[in-house]
């Protein structure tokens, strides 16, 4: 089977599993910012981990409710055994095209 996701679906995956019971949309975002210099808006960033969630790539559950939350509890999110597996056909399917690429002068200097 086939997966196809983009690189900021790839990036909160990753982010996701790193983070593992600690996945929620701010600390996803801040790991983000952290890992990779890279900003992300919180609405991109829901959008995208709900559009996981209804491909099964993403679970949710909600925490606790917190009053320091204004009562609203937060929502993890987890990574399943099909998301697992589409970040190995990403990570293969980049592994297979660095190593189908010819050695040139350029390239040589890059590893």
């Amino acid at each position: 089977m086939k997966y196809r996701i983009g690189e900021f679906e790839e990036i909160v995956l990753l982010t996701v599993g790193i983070l593992q019971e600690n996945a929620y949309g701010v600390s996803i975002k801040n790991e983000i910012k952290a890992r990779l210099d890279r900003k992300v808006s919180v609405g991109a960033l829901q959008v995208a981990l709900r559009r996981m969630e209804k491909k099964g790539y993403l679970n949710s559950k909600q925490g606790e409710i917190t009053s320091k939350r204004g009562g609203r509890p937060k929502l993890y999110f987890y990574l399943t055994a099909l998301g697992h597996r589409v970040l190995e056909y990403s990570r293969d399917t980049r592994n297979k095209l660095w190593d189908a690429m010819p050695q040139t002068p350029l390239n040589q200097k890059l590893s």
